[in-house]
């Protein structure tokens, strides 16, 4: 069988401590620092030789277009575990998975456009990607879509729009996104959050929820 392993903390206390008074260029140099990437746990399916190199497992499906592979290798290149680290070909393996519509990959390449690892730092870049992975109902894209709409970072400010995405993130369970989206509703008036509660109802019923 196959796992995945969700590590993505993304930033957990940005907003809360942009509100008691720190800088917002401060908050998000914090908030690169701070991201981690998801990824999917590489667990050698029942029947694979223990003895088989597990990199090169994932490598030949990645090659064959497993998009799950793809995302493991990625991962892999990342975090130097098995190959030499290079941000650069991890990159690779998350924009072929990407391309396919595998929303951890998505995520993982806003995360390498937010910091320039890999690649030219891009903020838009990154809210573009963030946003693929959240159309599919990924709550931490649709959080970091939050942040990034909080701070209008890649995007315009939009304090609304920030809430709606924490709001339908929070409902996944997401806890970054309900510690935000509580203090947020405190600097908001009644009617920005009864806004933001119906476009995200509306989301809702759009995508099937």
């Amino acid at each position: 069988p196959r796992a995945t392993l969700d590590r993505s903390s993304a930033a957990a206390d940005v907003y809360k401590r942009q509100v008691a008074g720190r800088g917002v260029q401060e908050q998000k140099q914090s908030m690169k620092k701070t991201l981690l990437l998801v990824f999917a746990l590489a667990v050698m399916p029942i029947g694979v030789s223990a003895q088989s190199p597990i990199v090169e497992f994932w490598r030949a499906r990645a090659e064959k277009g497993d998009a799950l592979a793809q995302l493991n290798l990625g991962v892999m290149y990342e975090n130097g575990r098995g190959v030499p680290e290079d941000d650069a070909e991890a990159v690779r393996w998350f924009r072929v998975a990407a391309e396919q519509g595998n929303a951890f990959s998505q995520s993982n390449l806003g995360v390498k456009y937010l910091n320039g690892e890999g690649v030219p730092q891009d903020d838009a870049e990154a809210v573009r990607w963030w946003r693929l992975a959240a159309e599919q109902g990924y709550a931490n894209a649709q959080f970091m879509l939050g942040v990034m709409y909080r701070f209008g970072t890649g995007v315009p400010e939009d304090n609304v729009l920030s809430f709606m995405w924490w709001n339908l993130a929070a409902a996944q369970g997401n806890e970054n996104a309900q510690e935000n989206k509580n203090i947020a509703e405190q600097q908001m008036t009644r009617e920005q959050v009864a806004e933001a509660q119906r476009m995200s109802r509306e989301w809702l019923a759009e995508h099937g929820n």
